[in-house]
């Protein structure tokens, strides 16, 4: 049995337990949530057992979004109804309390590095929520502490198990469009435009909380994508304004409490692949009108036929739905490695990589070092754009082009 306690009691938690709920439906009951920690002490109780506590926080989003802060409002009673988790206001004494094997972080990004230092000081396996860490050198820490612990390191990036990610990877890499050429993903405006709080969390628009803005709440999805559907990243070149210097909360209806901004909200990359391709990424979070959210992205193009709107695409003009065809070719092994035990949640396959790679020692699909690199990517947009010139992913990991992320390291000692 794997013990797990989880850290940060925000709205994020509603997938993550819902994933492990169709987990354990699925036949894996061989883990419990025995620990909750939130700052605030009533905000563990928000999601500890159905019938008690606070009344739940309302959705941000729409559920028909099916955006993953939408999630229905899950308790732990309802995978545990013969278990009482215990609840703490500091991740510390939750770790020290000998209750747990692992950690489930969904804490803000500023605590992403310090949670798992703890952790691992005491030989527990971590699961963090994407972004990776604050910066890459925080993520770089994270990652050679679990490997010298020996412990698990995943992030969750739950854009790498939809269908469509799948059979998009699939068909790459078979063949099915020749050669590589050219990847573009990407929407701008909508949501939160044009100057809405994220997620209703401010710490996203402060530098030393969040990083940046969307080019690293969303950009490591971005180019988590890409990378598992087309192949490493080798550089990146960028701009990443801030066009709107204020956010504003859904209730201040007369702004009159501007909160400022403090990052990006909007991005336009090129990029180079290592096998020769290109990449366009766009992204914004401002915009005064209406959405520009192109119905065939994102689109890979290749020597040899495209994907492009859900359809794939060849030479002759022909073209059939990608996830149909996929799926009429996936034979048994290959299907119970990309949808284990027949799962089709992200969240749920997510849990599931987690509890298989401690039972077996095996590395996570999602692992820390794969966080590592679309952490990079992400940032290489920023470090692009304030040195003026397309930046090499190695000078990222290597920390030799870190002007951006200079004040983040030294502010949280880690350098």
């Amino acid at each position: 049995m794997i013990s797990i306690g989880i850290v940060g009691c925000g709205r994020i938690l509603n997938a993550h337990l819902q994933g492990l709920l169709k987990l354990q439906r699925a036949g894996d009951d061989g883990f419990r949530i025995t620990a909750l920690t939130a700052r605030r002490e009533i905000d563990a109780h928000m999601f500890r057992r159905r019938g008690e506590g606070p009344t739940p926080r309302p959705p941000v989003l729409d559920p028909s979004t099916g955006d993953p802060l939408a999630a229905p409002h899950t308790y732990v009673s309802d995978l545990h109804e013969d278990g009482d988790a215990a609840v703490f206001t500091d991740f510390r004494q939750m770790i020290a309390s000998g209750r747990i094997d692992a950690v489930i972080d969904t804490s803000p990004l500023d605590l992403h590095h310090q949670v798992a230092a703890e952790a691992f000081g005491a030989g527990l396996h971590v699961h963090t929520q994407k972004p990776l860490a604050i910066s890459v050198r925080a993520a770089r820490r994270m990652v050679d502490q679990a490997r010298e612990s020996r412990c698990v390191l995943g992030t969750f990036e739950n854009v790498r198990q939809s269908e469509f990610a799948r059979a998009a990877a699939w068909a790459v890499q078979s063949g099915r469009i020749g050669r590589p050429q050219m990847a573009v993903a990407g929407s701008l405006g909508g949501l939160w435009s044009p100057a809405k709080v994220v997620a209703e969390t401010p710490w996203r628009h402060r530098k030393l909380r969040g990083g940046g803005g969307g080019t690293i709440d969303i950009g490591v999805h971005q180019f988590h994508l890409l990378r598992y559907v087309f192949g490493e990243v080798d550089w990146v070149s960028a701009i990443t304004p801030t066009l709107e210097p204020n956010r504003y909360m859904p209730d201040d209806v007369s702004q009159s409490h501007p909160i400022p901004a403090e990052v990006d909200d909007t991005h336009l990359a090129s990029m180079g692949f290592a096998n020769g391709a290109l990449g366009q990424l766009f992204w914004s979070w401002a915009l005064r009108g209406p959405a520009i959210e192109p119905d065939g992205l994102p689109a890979f193009y290749g020597s040899e036929g495209a994907i492009y709107g859900g359809q794939l695409h060849s030479p002759q003009g022909t073209s059939e739905p990608l996830i149909p065809l996929f799926e009429r070719e996936l034979d048994a092994e290959r299907r119970q490695t990309l949808f284990p035990m027949g799962l089709t949640d992200a969240y749920a396959i997510q849990a599931w990589d987690f509890l298989h790679a401690i039972r077996t020692g095996d590395e996570m699909e999602t692992s820390g070092t794969e966080g590592l690199h679309d952490l990079a990517c992400a940032y290489a947009m920023i470090e692009s754009s304030r040195e003026k010139r397309h930046v090499a992913l190695r000078e990222i990991l290597s920390h030799e082009v870190d002007g951006y992320q200079r004040e983040i390291d030294e502010h949280y000692h880690l350098v």
